[in-house]
């Protein structure tokens, strides 16, 4: 493999160009295992960024790809319609809250979110009002594209140099309560404040629910999310739940949301739609929203995506919810979560070590010191994982699939990480 090729041309998620950090190069995987060029062997803990939820290689995933393709790999959704599109709609709606009736298909998460955005202006649009304002929390994370990223933390994140740029939108405090603690009301005092002054300008509230992800890995409390309905509720907002990260089974519930037992206007999913095999995302909304956005001076909505609908990736997507329907993802999710309870608190009072936490199928571990990206990822793979920490977060995300020595090796690997300096800055 032309390594350094790809070290001289290929631009890699947040990286520079005048230091590129070491890429591994990658040869094959199967189940939960990366397989390097020089044969070595690592254990996932990434779900290649939340996706890769049955791991990798999965006969059931490569059988529907394998089908589709002697079919239709891509036609266009204008106009045309298609059996994988449709069948992937039942399920989606066999699995959403069952207040959403209508899919929009998309590309990508960060698409999903812009779409979610657009529908709800749209919806006041219609309605004859104008509310360019989206209210969400401090330490959020929507996506990398203009409009989610400018309803991502401005200045918690990893997008605060285009501040000033993006549309200015209100942010009120993340919640403290933690999952499992115990409540406290006061910990909705401010978003509650923000949406009594500025009700009339939002269009919607768009979070993260339970869990935060990129903007910091927090997990809170249900009752916030309960809250945060309830306040919608009470004065008319359109409620947005970006549950790209957590939906399909991650938190262990098939959707965040259900923690809170709460139903969302819309929501947007993506990642693990298709087990991590293509790129495809759904904003779900209800009757009401997608009816009142069609019934507006455009007369429909205003967007449309060239590879919407993709064939090949719903038929995968199909693949992916139709093992998702088995429910075995349940009892392994808790597995897996099961052992993080047994083996973070291990090193949670470790010098390094602010905080560890875990919810379902996710892992972190909050360290005083960001961490060296350079020298701590190669003493991940020296010791036969992958993990993509950022900044003074370590955590990880397995594919369900896991067994509780994997999970084993990972939580090793960062406990001897912890005790080499070098690889903190």
């Amino acid at each position: 493999m032309d390594l350094a090729f790809d070290r001289q041309h290929l631009w890699h998620p947040y990286t520079s160009t005048l230091t590129p950090l070491t890429c591994y190069p990658v040869v094959s995987a199967q189940g939960v295992t990366l397989t390097l060029e020089d044969g070595k062997e690592l254990t996932d803990g990434m779900s290649s960024w939340w996706s890769a939820i049955h791991g990798y290689n999965h006969p059931v995933l490569n059988e529907a790809a394998h089908h589709q393709i002697d079919k239709v790999s891509h036609v266009m959704f204008g106009g045309i319609t298609h059996e994988p599109a449709i069948e992937l709609g039942k399920k989606l709606l066999s699995l959403v809250p069952d207040n959403l009736e209508h899919i929009f298909l998309a590309d990508s998460g960060s698409v999903a979110v812009e779409v979610s955005l657009k529908m709800a202006l749209q919806y006041w649009h219609a309605k004859g009002q104008s509310r360019p304002k989206f209210l969400t929390l401090r330490h959020g994370y929507h996506g990398d594209t203009f409009a989610a990223m400018s309803v991502t933390d401005p200045n918690n994140s990893m997008h605060s140099l285009y501040k000033g740029f993006l549309p200015e939108h209100i942010f009120a405090e993340s919640p403290k309560c933690r999952f499992g603690e115990d409540w406290d009301e006061s910990d909705l005092d401010d978003f509650k404040s923000q949406l009594e002054q500025y009700h009339s300008q939002i269009a919607a509230v768009i979070i993260e629910p339970v869990v935060q992800g990129a903007g910091g890995m927090r997990i809170y409390h249900p009752n916030f999310l309960k809250g945060v309905r309830d306040l919608c509720d009470h004065y008319g907002v359109l409620l947005i739940l970006d549950e790209i990260a957590t939906g399909f089974g991650r938190t262990g519930k098939m959707f965040a949301c259900e923690h809170a037992n709460v139903q969302p206007d819309i929501l947007c999913v993506g990642k693990a739609l298709t087990g991590g095999y293509m790129t495809l995302s759904a904003t779900i909304t209800t009757p009401k929203v997608a009816n009142t956005v069609c019934s507006g001076e455009a007369g429909c909505f205003m967007h449309g995506p060239t590879f919407m609908g993709n064939p090949l990736a719903c038929a995968v997507a199909n693949a992916s919810m139709a093992l998702l329907q088995c429910d075995d993802w349940k009892q392994q999710v808790l597995n897996i979560e099961l052992a993080f309870a047994e083996l973070l608190p291990k090193i949670k009072n470790h010098r390094r070590v602010q905080d560890v936490r875990w919810l379902g199928a996710i892992g972190v571990v909050e360290t005083t010191d960001a961490v060296n990206m350079e020298v701590i990822q190669r003493h991940f793979v020296d010791n036969g994982v992958w993990i993509r920490p950022f900044g003074r977060l370590i955590y990880m995300m397995p594919p369900y699939i896991s067994e509780y020595g994997n999970v084993e090796k990972l939580v090793g690997a960062i406990s001897t990480a912890l005790d080499r300096d070098e690889c903190f800055n």
